[in-house]
C-alpha cells in the first residue's frame, strides 16, 4: 500500500485516465484529479474517495490553454502537495485529411497532447529528481509508431510524446526515478466521438479494448519501473510486424482502418456509390 503518496492524473474524468485513478486509489494513493468539467471530476473523487480510504483533489484546468499546466504547478505546490506520481494522459485528436481539418483544433491538440506534457513533466520531474524518488507515466499510442493518414497530427503528437519519454528516460538511468510510456490501440473511451472517427473502419469493424484492461497494463508497467508496455497481443504484433514494413507500407495499411466503413457509409448514406473516403 501506497498510503500519504500522491498521484496527479489529467483526463482523469473518464475513459484510461479514469480507469487509472481506481488503479491508484486501490493502492492508497491519494489523488490530484484533473479535467476540464467539475461535476465529471467531483464525482469520480466521491466515488473514490467513498470507496477507499483516500484524499482527492480536484483542479478544473483546460490544457489546450498554454497556461494551464502552470497554473497546476503553482496550486498542487501552494496546497502544499508532493506529487509522487504524474500521469499524463490527456490527450485528443482530430480525424481527416490534413488540408480539410481545422489548424486552430490542430494547433490545441498540439497544446494538449505536446506543450502541456512538456510543461508537466519538466515542473514535476524536476522535483522528483532533486528527491530521488517518482514515477511518471506517458499515454502514448501505438499511432506513435506508424504514419497514420486522417490522423496525421494525433500520431505525430503521440511520436512526440513516445521519443520524448525515451529521451529522458536514458537521463534519468543513475536515479531512483522512473518513466513508462503507456502504447494502447484503439479503446473504448469517448477518444473517438472527439475526434469525428467514430464511423472509421478501426471503430466499426475493429475490437476496441476495455480502458481497464489498458489501465492495468500500465499501471503494472509503471509499478515494475518499465520503459514501455504496448497494451494488448494484437497490437504487440502489430508494432512488432511494422518494424519489417516501410513507411509507406505502414501508411497504406494505416489508411485502411482510417477510412469510412462500408457499414457505417450505407447506413448514413443508404448507398455505396461513390462512396467519399475523406
Amino acid at each position: 500500500m501506497e498510503q500519504g503518496k500522491t498521484a496527479l492524473i489529467t483526463g482523469a474524468s473518464n475513459g484510461i485516465g479514469y480507469e487509472l485513478a481506481k488503479c491508484f486509489a486501490r493502492d492508497g494513493y491519494n489523488l490530484v484529479l484533473i479535467a476540464r468539467t467539475q461535476n465529471e471530476l467531483e464525482s469520480v473523487a466521491h466515488e473514490l474517495t467513498s470507496a477507499h480510504s483516500i484524499r482527492a483533489y480536484v483542479i478544473v484546468a483546460d490544457l489546450m490553454q498554454r497556461q494551464a499546466a502552470f497554473d497546476i504547478f503553482e496550486q498542487t505546490t501552494r496546497e502544499g502537495i508532493t506529487v509522487d506520481v504524474l500521469v499524463n494522459n490527456a490527450g485528443q485528436g482530430v480525424w481527416g485529411a490534413f488540408t480539410g481539418t481545422d489548424l486552430r483544433e490542430e494547433l490545441d491538440i498540439i497544446e494538449l497532447n505536446i506543450v502541456s506534457v512538456v510543461v508537466l513533466t519538466k515542473l514535476y520531474l524536476k522535483e522528483m529528481v532533486a528527491r530521488n524518488s517518482g514515477r511518471v507515466l506517458m499515454l502514448g499510442s501505438v499511432a506513435s509508431k506508424a504514419p497514420h493518414p486522417y490522423l496525421a497530427v494525433y500520431a505525430a503528437t503521440k511520436a512526440f510524446v513516445y521519443h520524448f519519454t525515451q529521451g529522458i528516460i536514458n537521463e534519468l538511468k543513475d536515479s531512483d526515478v522512473t518513466m513508462t510510456a503507456l502504447l494502447p490501440g484503439p479503446t473504448d473511451t469517448d477518444f473517438f466521438h472527439k475526434a469525428g472517427m467514430e464511423n472509421t473502419v478501426a471503430v466499426v469493424e475493429g475490437e476496441l479494448a476495455d480502458p481497464a484492461d489498458v489501465a492495468k497494463d500500465g499501471y503494472g508497467a509503471l509499478m515494475n519501473g518499465e520503459s514501455r508496455i504496448i497494451s494488448g497481443f494484437k497490437n504487440k504484433v502489430q508494432v512488432l510486424m511494422g518494424n519489417f514494413m516501410t513507411d509507406e507500407m505502414s501508411a497504406n495499411q494505416v489508411r485502411k482502418q482510417m477510412e469510412i466503413s462500408d457499414e457505417a457509409f450505407d447506413g448514413i448514406v443508404g448507398s455505396n456509390d461513390d462512396k467519399p473516403r475523406t
